[in-house]
C-alpha cells in the first residue's frame, strides 16, 4: 500500500530575511567606504608644512569658478599627505593635501618637504631684544652676547612647538656662533631696531634721567617688551605672600622646626632662606665647579639644609631660595679675572658684566631648585657696588665690561638670562632692588624698577624705615617712629612704577622688622609696627604681601611679631 506523503507548508522568516538584508547593506557600505578610502589614498605621500613662519594658509578650492579660498591656517611641522596635485590661479600654484585622511584642501607650492629637518626655512633673523648666545640648546652654559638690532645668519634649530614656533635657532654673527632664544629675534632690520612704545611705553622712560650723572645707564637704551608671565600648575606662584626670612646659618638651620610652629600657627605662608649669602649654606656641587672657596666655606651639611627644605614644604609653606649674586668675595677670590678692579673701591665684587659670575648663579639656582624643590629663587645684589659711582668717575677702574654694556643694561640682561634658565625648572625668579629704585632715575649701581619688574616674576623693593635719613639728624626721626608714613609714602611711588610697563612682577616688599636701637629715638619694632607697614603697602596699591626683614632671625623676635602674619591687608 502506497504512502501518502504529506504536503509540508513553509513559512517565512521574515526576522531572518531583515537581518540578511542589514547585513547585505551594510557590507555594501563598508566595500564603498573602502573602496572611498582606497581611492582617495591612492598617490598620497607623508609630507610636513614648511615655511619662514610658523604658520600656512590653508585653501578650498571653487572649481567651478576657478577661486581659491583661504578658510584657516595650518601650523609649520604638521605630518600632512598629498598626492602632489597642482593647480594654478594667475601666478600662483597651489598643491593638494589631505588632513585627517579625508578633508582635502590646498596650500601655496614649495611649503611641503619630505623631513622634519627642513621645516624651518628661515635663513636671517635680526635681534629685537639683546640676546644671551648659549654654548648648546641644552644647557645654560654661555658662548657670547649680541645687542639689539644685529643680523642673525640662521644655521639651524632645535625644535617647534604645537603652533609652529621654533625654541631656539643655532646663530651665527661675524666670529660668534650658538644657540639664542627665538622670542628676542625678527625677521627684519626695521622691527629690530625699533623700540616698544604701545601705550607710550618707551615714551615714558626715554628721556628720563637724574639731575646729574649717575653713570648707571639710560633709560632708552632698556627693553620694555612685554614679557610673558608664566604660571606652573604644580607650583602656583605666590601672589599675597606674609614671609619670614631665614638666614643660612648653621644656628638657623638646625631649628628650623621652631620657625615653621611660628608660621604654621601665626598665618604667615611664605619662608625665605639664604643659599648664597656670603658662605654657601650647604655644599654645592656647582660651588664645586665654579668656586672651590666658596664649596669649602659651607655652612650645613647637605643632607641637614635639604632636610629643613623639606620639612617647610611638607608644612604646607611657599619655600623661596635667596642668592647674593655679586656681592660674593669668595666666588671673588677663585675668579679675580670677574672682579671689577679700582683704585677708587677696596671691594672684591665680581662684575654683573661677567658671563662666568652669571653662570655660576644660575646654575646654582638650578641645581638648588632641582636638588631641594624651592618654589622661587630670589636674587640678591643684582647690581653694581654702591660706590660705582666713584668707580666710574675714575679714569682706573676696570668694570670687564666686555660687550660694552650700560650697568642697567647688564642687569636686565642677566635677569632675561635667569628668568629663561630658571622657567625650565618649573620655579619662579624674583630680584631685590634698593628702595631708592621707586624714584624715575637709573641708578648708579645700575637698578631701574621698570626694566627689572617687566622681566622677572616678582620684585622685591627694600624701603626700611631707618634707612629713609642721614647719620644724626633726629629731625628726620618721624621716617622710623612712623613706619606706616613712611612706607606708604615710598610704595605710592613704586605702584607708579608698575604702571608704566605692560607685564610687571609681583610686588612683594621687603619690610623692616629689626628694633633701631642705635637711633634716637630708639624704636622697638613689635608686631604692630610689622602690621603698620604692611597696611601701607597695600594703601598705596601695592598688594604682593611682604618679607620681614630680621637678618639675625632671631626667634624671639618673630614670636614678638607673629600675630601681624594672621592679620588680612586687603
Amino acid at each position: 500500500m502506497a504512502r501518502k506523503q504529506k504536503k509540508k507548508n513553509k513559512k517565512i522568516n521574515y526576522k531572518k530575511v531583515f537581518l540578511a538584508v542589514i547585513t547585505l547593506v551594510l557590507i555594501i557600505l563598508l566595500i564603498c567606504s573602502t573602496l572611498k578610502f582606497v581611492e582617495n589614498k591612492i598617490g598620497f605621500k607623508d609630507f610636513y608644512i614648511s615655511s619662514d613662519t610658523n604658520e600656512v594658509v590653508l585653501y578650498t578650492y571653487d572649481k567651478e569658478n576657478e577661486l581659491m579660498t583661504d578658510i584657516d591656517i595650518i601650523y609649520r611641522g604638521q605630518k600632512i599627505k598629498s598626492n602632489e596635485q597642482t593647480t594654478s590661479i594667475g601666478d600662483i600654484t597651489y598643491i593638494e593635501i589631505m588632513l585627517n585622511d579625508e578633508e582635502k584642501y590646498y596650500v601655496k607650492e614649495g611649503t611641503l618637504v619630505t623631513s622634519e629637518e627642513d621645516i624651518v626655512k628661515e635663513t636671517t633673523m635680526y635681534v629685537r631684544t639683546s640676546v644671551t648666545v648659549y654654548k648648546n640648546e641644552i644647557d645654560s652654559k654661555i658662548a657670547s652676547f649680541i645687542k639689539k638690532g644685529n643680523k642673525l645668519e640662521v644655521l639651524d634649530y632645535d625644535y617647534v612647538d604645537e603652533e609652529g614656533n621654533v625654541n631656539m635657532y643655532q646663530v651665527k654673527n661675524a666670529d660668534i656662533e650658538g644657540w639664542v632664544y627665538s622670542k628676542y629675534l625678527v625677521s627684519t632690520e626695521e622691527e629690530a631696531k625699533a623700540n616698544y612704545n604701545e601705550n607710550g611705553v618707551y615714551d615714558i622712560h626715554k628721556d628720563r634721567k637724574y639731575s646729574r650723572e649717575l653713570y648707571g645707564g639710560k633709560a632708552s637704551t632698556l627693553d620694555y617688551y612685554p614679557v610673558e608671565k608664566v604660571e606652573f600648575k604644580d607650583n602656583l606662584l605666590l601672589k599675597n605672600a606674609k614671609s619670614m626670612y631665614l638666614n643660612g646659618s648653621s644656628n638657623v638651620i638646625s631649628k628650623v622646626d621652631d620657625y615653621i610652629k611660628i608660621a604654621t600657627t601665626s598665618g604667615a605662608n611664605a619662608i625665605v632662606v639664604d643659599i648664597k649669602d656670603g658662605a654657601l649654606a650647604y655644599p654645592s656641587e656647582i660651588a664645586k665647579e665654579y668656586s672651590m672657596t666658596a664649596y669649602n666655606s659651607a655652612m650645613n651639611k647637605l643632607e641637614t639644609y635639604k632636610s629643613a627644605i623639606q620639612k617647610i614644604k611638607d608644612a604646607g609653606i611657599y619655600v623661596i631660595g635667596r642668592i647674593v649674586a655679586f656681592n660674593d668675595s669668595h666666588y671673588g677670590k677663585d675668579h679675580p679675572e670677574d672682579c671689577i678692579k679700582s683704585s677708587a673701591s677696596y671691594r672684591l665684587w665680581p662684575s654683573a658684566f661677567s658671563r662666568n659670575a652669571w653662570e655660576y648663579n644660575v646654575e646654582l639656582a638650578k641645581e638648588a631648585v632641582e636638588v631641594m624643590g624651592f618654589n622661587e629663587i630670589q636674587f640678591d645684589y643684582v647690581r653694581f657696588p654702591e660706590d660705582a659711582y666713584n668707580m666710574s668717575k675714575s679714569s682706573s677702574t676696570d668694570f670687564k665690561n666686555k660687550y660694552n654694556e650700560e650697568k642697567a643694561e647688564a642687569v636686565q640682561n642677566f635677569l632675561i638670562y635667569a628668568t629663561d634658565e630658571i622657567h625650565k625648572k618649573n620655579a619662579y625668579v624674583s630680584v631685590d632692588v634698593f628702595g631708592e629704585c621707586s624714584s624715575t632715575y637709573v641708578t648708579s649701581y645700575g637698578q631701574y624698577w621698570p626694566a627689572i619688574s617687566n622681566v622677572v616674576d616678582v620684585i622685591s623693593s627694600m624701603p626700611y624705615t631707618d634707612h629713609f635719613t642721614n647719620y644724626g639728624d633726629n629731625s628726620k626721626s618721624e621716617y622710623w617712629t612712623n613706619p606706616y608714613k613712611t612706607v606708604n609714602n615710598w610704595a605710592k611711588g613704586a605702584a607708579e612704577r608698575q604702571k608704566e610697563i605692560p607685564t610687571p612682577a609681583i610686588p612683594r616688599t621687603w619690610i623692616t622688622a629689626y628694633d633701631t636701637p642705635y637711633w634716637n629715638p630708639n624704636v622697638i619694632y613689635d608686631a604692630n609696627k610689622i602690621s603698620d607697614q604692611a597696611r601701607a603697602l597695600v594703601d598705596a596699591g601695592l598688594t604682593g604681601g611682604f618679607i620681614t626683614w630680621h637678618s639675625a632671625s632671631n626667634l624671639n623676635k618673630y614670636n614678638q611679631i607673629k600675630s601681624a602674619f594672621g592679620k588680612e591687608y586687603t
